[in-house]
């Protein structure tokens, strides 16, 4: 009877083991919702999405030692086609700077030219999980009664990390985190 349990247990570990990073880190990083509507004027597609960020203890110590960690938003919008291959109508990124200032005591927030303060790292963190109205394309690239498919994913960008660290990034998974892709369905 002991053999069997120790079989099973070391089977059970081979099996996690051989789990991608992507799976065993998919609680740190996570889409929870995602959507696509016009724009006031009507002339471009805003994306509105929510995430699910946490840290790990070796990045929240690194962001608390002074190093930026960038976060990148991708998505594209596809429409699918049975007969060739799917066309891309967008394919974009956008990237969250977070940097911790030990004079002032406050973690910052940079995108697209705009930086936020915050007092606490898990208020610096939930700014960038609220993504909000992010003009991702003219509305003119999308034909109307077309089913067209939304993927949207959120990543640690490990080749903005100073050069010791890309090397860490490469074979430990505390600097490797990304999200799933989501999906999400559009009909202008």
């Amino acid at each position: 009877m002991k053999r069997r349990t120790a079989i099973a247990a070391v089977s059970t570990a081979a099996l996690l083991a051989l789990l991608p990073p992507a799976a065993r880190a998919a609680d740190a990083f996570e889409v929870l919702r995602a959507a696509m509507e016009p724009s006031a004027e009507g002339e471009a597609w805003l994306l509105s999405a929510d995430f699910s960020i946490t840290l790990t203890p070796t990045l929240e110590d690194a962001v608390n030692r002074g190093i930026t960690l960038v976060f990148a938003v991708d998505f594209e919008l596809v429409r699918p086609r049975w007969w060739w291959w799917d066309e891309t109508a967008a394919e974009v990124s956008r990237a969250y700077r977070l940097t911790y200032h030990v004079l002032t005591r406050q973690y910052r927030v940079q995108v697209d030219g705009s930086t936020s303060a915050h007092a606490s790292l898990r208020e610096a963190l939930d700014a960038i999980s609220r993504l909000r109205s992010w003009r991702v394309m003219p509305r003119d690239r999308t034909r109307p009664g077309r089913n067209y498919e939304g993927w949207i994913r959120i990543r640690l960008d490990a080749s903005q990390l100073p050069k010791p660290l890309q090397l860490s990034a490469i074979t430990e998974k505390d600097w490797s985190l990304q999200s799933v892709w989501k999906r999400f369905l559009l009909t202008p």
